[in-house]
């Protein structure tokens, strides 16, 4: 792993999606549950803070990939199955998986207690989970650990609710497997600033 990062706008820049990743002995259960109490503090709307995590760690993450790999096999053609099976091997060579969930029920409650907006909150949770996303991968970059997000939901949500025991009501969002750097990104590009950004 490369040397903690100090500043936010280093996290920011240097947050680069790692698809192969490998395990390393220092990337603890300690080192994550301190990264994903900071990136807790992602907000929300109305702080519903619907988001749920589920972290996977050593066996557990490696037995996840084994559950994708399993439901693509059928609906991968034989002939590029291969290629899914290598790409899949970069995340489960890795130390874990950030599983993303939304907790329906606290839309649904939220949606109740605040009738005018009720349209508006399963778009709003969805927001917020991808603050909190973000958040979680510039945390993971900011202590030299690579990640990637991924998603293979929904075709993998039955096997993964009923191997890890997950409430029905938490939809599963996202996926962030995650582990030391065992590639180095490609160069990214960007649309002009003008293009993007308008001042008046």
């Amino acid at each position: 792993m490369s040397e903690t990062t100090t500043t936010l706008k280093e996290a920011i820049i240097n947050r680069r999606s790692i698809r192969k990743v490998k395990k390393n002995e220092n990337i603890t259960k300690e080192k994550i549950s301190e990264v994903v109490k900071i990136a807790l503090h992602a907000p929300s709307s109305f702080n519903m803070q619907s988001g749920r995590i589920v972290v996977l760690m050593d066996a557990e993450h490696e037995k996840f990939w084994d559950i994708v790999k399993e439901t693509l096999r059928p609906r991968v053609p034989e002939e590029n199955f291969g290629a899914t099976v290598e790409r899949l091997q970069g995340f489960r060579e890795g130390t874990g998986t950030i599983l993303f969930l939304e907790n329906q029920e606290t839309v649904k409650k939220m949606q109740e207690n605040a009738p005018s907006y009720k349209e508006h909150f399963p778009n709003w949770s969805h927001q917020g989970n991808a603050m909190l996303q973000y958040a979680l991968w510039m945390s993971l970059t900011a202590e030299g650990i690579g990640a990637s997000l991924q998603h293979y939901n929904p075709i993998i949500d039955e096997d993964v609710k009923r191997t890890w025991d997950i409430p029905a009501e938490w939809d599963l969002v996202a996926q962030m497997p995650f582990g030391e750097p065992n590639e180095q990104p490609g160069e990214r590009t960007f649309l002009s600033f003008e293009d993007v950004v308008k001042f008046y």
